[in-house]
């Protein structure tokens, strides 16, 4: 209808608004009602405007993976009055869009001398503290001629946090052990916390149980072959991949994707919002619930 109240206006100086609106068949007074109202819709499309080019600027510095809650939630801390349903709607007029994520190759191989270690978590993936409840997984790091480098990583449950991570050209125990070392590292200390993942080998070996032994980590373990049961570590990991790789087939060679994906944990850790922690980073998080707690002990 708004087209033809568009042609309309558009040929009414060669023809009679009457003689038009009979011919489109659409009603002269309605035309006159869209008519008095064209300021105001032109001053909200400048408004849009203005708009959608801030929403690209923040959605350019995410590295194009913001979407509109993210988006949202940057714009209102800048100082901008504005709801979510009008930054989607701006983002899909102007073509504000993320990426998406190629299929996964699978890194879990079952180990069968894990069946013993029993799901503690029950797909709860929350956690009133910092270290207290961990999660980890491995995934493949694609590179330039069909090679791959392997990434594990240690989730704190409560901030989402990054606390310890590794990288390496092969998928051993030692990849998952270094991991865990650097999450005791920047944790103090881990003991009393309880560690999930899959029943991957390097998860289920007596090396790596030792490893949570000496540092007093109890094991938890989802069922064999449910990614559900881990889907926090793998929604992550998704993530990681969606905006590293933008969409292209690999990170090139090896030195540059340790580079890239270095970078994107530190960003992830300090700048990237997070919508389990109500948009805030996993350090900003972590650090309203220390302060909190400042508050109430005084």
């Amino acid at each position: 209808m708004t087209s033809r109240f568009q042609f309309v206006d558009d040929h009414r100086a060669t023809y009679e608004v009457k003689r038009l609106c009979q011919v489109l068949d659409v009603n002269r007074s309605s035309y006159y009602k869209w008519l008095a109202g064209a300021e105001a819709r032109a001053g909200r499309t400048r408004e849009d405007r203005v708009l959608a080019e801030e929403i690209r600027r923040v959605h350019g510095e995410s590295g194009g993976a913001y979407g509109s809650p993210r988006v949202t939630a940057e714009l209102r801390e800048k100082g901008h009055v504005v709801n979510e349903k009008r930054v989607a709607r701006i983002m899909r007029t102007f073509s504000i869009t993320g990426i998406r994520l190629r299929k996964r190759v699978r890194t879990t191989v079952p180990a069968p001398a894990s069946g013993q270690v029993t799901d503690l978590f029950g797909r709860d993936f929350t956690a009133t503290d910092p270290g207290r409840k961990l999660m980890g997984d491995i995934t493949y790091l694609p590179l330039q001629g069909g090679k791959f480098l392997y990434l594990a990583t240690v989730l704190d449950c409560f901030s989402r946090k990054v606390v310890g991570w590794s990288i390496a050209d092969h998928m051993r125990t030692d990849l998952v052990a270094d991991a865990l070392r650097m999450a005791a590292g920047t944790r103090g200390s881990l003991d009393g916390a309880v560690f999930h993942s899959d029943h991957g080998a390097q998860y289920g070996s007596r090396a790596y149980a030792d490893l949570c032994d000496q540092l007093k980590v109890t094991r938890s373990m989802g069922a064999v072959g449910t990614s559900a049961d881990n889907a926090a570590c793998e929604s992550f990991h998704a993530s990681l991949k969606r905006e590293t790789l933008q969409g292209t087939h690999d990170y090139g060679d090896a030195t540059t994707c340790r580079r890239t994906v270095f970078a994107w944990l530190t960003r992830y850790n300090t700048r990237r919002r997070h919508s389990t922690n109500g948009h805030l980073s996993p350090d900003a998080y972590e650090r309203r619930h220390h302060t909190a707690k400042l508050t109430l002990a005084a």
